[in-house]
């Protein structure tokens, strides 16, 4: 019998479907801190998380029969892969699985970004009536300047396409699409982009700082739907202030929830609590990959 403790609430079908695999037996533990897994995880096979739960080094340490942790998401922020590999512990995620949900809700945020969608409608629910103060720009023959360019960037520069933008790119690595997608240096991005969406992993430091900042169109819109710190927050702030970032969407924070609410109630930021992958469906294609990727592991 593999035991699997499910520790960040999974796809309710997914769930069942595990349950329902001879030779599983599976628990869902969720809320748990650290002190609370090291106790509960000694006897587990595998651990099945998603952002909220970290599986640390002292963790993995604690456990005396995990095969493998699998997070049902794109990064690996919120799990020591190092630990994990020192120990023989595989790890695996669901890359593809949101890339649709988060290229969308980026979508959405720069569109919301450019036209003030959210602060019109929390201006009508205070019945403010603020027609002649919410102007806002279209994307049409905009640029956009995606930094990172895998799954989610060329999603997203899909949707670009389609709403008549141009698309250019920076990433290290050369970009391997039939997309109108120009692959340039980072410089020449920041220097010519009228929006620029950030698609990459946590960095060791932030990508965009006083130095990148400076380099911009003035009114450029800043749209991060990645990962905290990969945008330096006070840089950004200053930004906004002197009016050279016109407006920035965010779904992600150095810290989550921030403990500094400064760059949220800033009048020209649009802010969400890191829901980039919360739909439906892509929780659901996650679900499901974590099953696979059990079954093919474990069964």
């Amino acid at each position: 019998m593999k035991k699997i403790l499910i520790a960040d609430a999974l796809d309710k079908e997914a769930t069942e479907l595990l349950k329902a695999v001879p030779g599983f037996e599976v628990a869902v533990k969720t809320g748990l801190d650290e002190a609370a897994l090291m106790a509960v995880i000694p006897g587990f096979n595998a651990v099945v998380v998603r952002s909220a739960t970290k599986i640390t080094k002292p963790v993995i340490d604690a456990a005396t029969s995990l095969e493998i942790i699998v997070r049902a998401g794109i990064g690996l922020d919120n799990v020591d892969a190092a630990a994990a590999k020192a120990k023989g512990v595989k790890v695996a995620n669901t890359p593809a699985a949101t890339t649709v949900s988060v290229a969308e809700h980026t979508f959405g945020l720069m569109l919301d970004a450019v036209r003030q969608h959210g602060r019109g409608n929390v201006g009508m629910k205070q019945h403010k009536w603020e027609k002649k103060v919410l102007h806002g720009t279209e994307l049409y023959q905009k640029t956009l300047g995606l930094i990172g360019s895998g799954r989610i960037g060329l999603a997203v520069a899909e949707r670009a396409i389609a709403f008549g933008m141009t698309v250019v790119a920076y990433d290290p690595v050369k970009i391997e699409t039939k997309l109108a997608v120009a692959q340039i240096p980072l410089d020449e991005l920041l220097a010519s982009a009228d929006v620029i969406s950030l698609h990459v992993p946590k960095q060791p430091k932030p990508i965009l700082g006083p130095d990148e900042f400076a380099k911009m169109k003035t009114g450029v819109v800043i749209v991060n739907a990645a990962r905290g710190g990969v945008v330096d927050e006070k840089a950004l702030l200053a930004a906004l202030n002197s009016g050279k970032v016109k407006a920035a969407a965010l779904d992600v924070f150095d810290k989550e929830p921030p403990e500094d609410w400064t760059l949220v109630d800033h009048p020209n930021v649009t802010a969400t609590p890191h829901i980039g992958a919360q739909a439906e469906e892509g929780q659901k294609r996650a679900g499901l990959e974590v099953v696979r990727i059990l079954k093919e592991k474990l069964a």
